[in-house]
């Protein structure tokens, strides 16, 4: 047996399986002048654990996390960061945003590094929106931005607004892009948190993208959503990694009431 395989034994980790990184906010709607709350998690959602526990927690300073404004200005908010855990390797990171301007906000996280002892290149990324609104009795439906693509090479866009309206009944429509271009093919899983989603494919939460590289599920409780795809590579090596493994999350918040909806 060599040393790589003892290795991979000893920290639990397999060639299947990875760690996925997201953002969460602690609200999707937020007053003008009013701050948002932003947590940078990481969890295990290989094949035989998808769910929200968290597994480890990131290298704050090995990635990028910033919020992009309505107006194209982006803040960076690693400086900002404090650590909730006890341990180097136990619980999150989480920021403080303070938003003036209404409009649609978008946290976006990215990390590109070489997971030595794999040897893998991993690359991940990951959103989570937010509207700011003057009033909370009134919200605006008519958001721009959530279905920019912001290039990433393996990215999950929304084709609908994914905070306004959103509710129970309320579809999430996305699409898979890998390299810019739709992904035909691509599980796509819808992971409320407090569940914990069946091997193989869970008929209930998951998706294939269809030749547009589309998906929707539509959420029948209000909760929060992990929405996940995943792409190996076992050729693209470089460099110190033997293949490369892509990531993108999105979490989307669906309260039990849509507040646009009873207008």
């Amino acid at each position: 047996m060599t040393w790589r395989i003892i290795i991979i034994m000893v920290l639990g980790v397999g060639p299947a399986l990875a760690h996925d990184s997201w953002v969460e906010t602690n609200s999707h709607l937020v007053r003008s002048g009013d701050a948002v709350h932003i947590d940078l998690k990481l969890g295990n959602h290989g094949n035989d654990h998808r769910d929200f526990k968290l597994a480890s927690k990131i290298d704050a300073q090995d990635c990028a996390i910033q919020v992009l404004a309505p107006e194209g200005k982006k803040y960076d908010l690693r400086a900002g960061l404090s650590d909730l855990g006890y341990a180097p390797k136990e619980g999150y990171w989480s920021g403080k945003f303070v938003a003036a301007q209404p409009g649609l906000y978008t946290v976006v996280h990215t990390s590109d590094r070489v997971v030595s002892y794999a040897p893998t290149r991993s690359i991940k990324s990951a959103k989570a929106m937010f509207v700011v609104s003057d009033s909370l009795d009134k919200i605006a439906r008519d958001q721009t931005g959530f279905d920019k693509s912001l290039g990433h090479a393996l990215e999950i866009v929304p084709t609908t607004n994914p905070v306004v309206p959103m509710g129970p009944g309320q579809p999430i429509n996305v699409q898979v892009l890998y390299q810019g271009k739709p992904w035909s093919g691509a599980k796509v899983s819808f992971i409320p948190r407090g569940e914990s989603l069946e091997e193989g494919f869970d008929a209930e939460f998951e998706r294939t993208t269809d030749a547009q590289g589309l998906a929707s599920f539509t959420p029948r409780t209000g909760n929060v959503y992990l929405v996940v795809t995943h792409r190996q590579e076992p050729e693209a090596s470089g460099e110190g990694y033997e293949n490369t493994k892509y990531s993108a999350t999105l979490v989307v918040y669906v309260p039990e009431i849509c507040p646009c909806c009873n207008e």
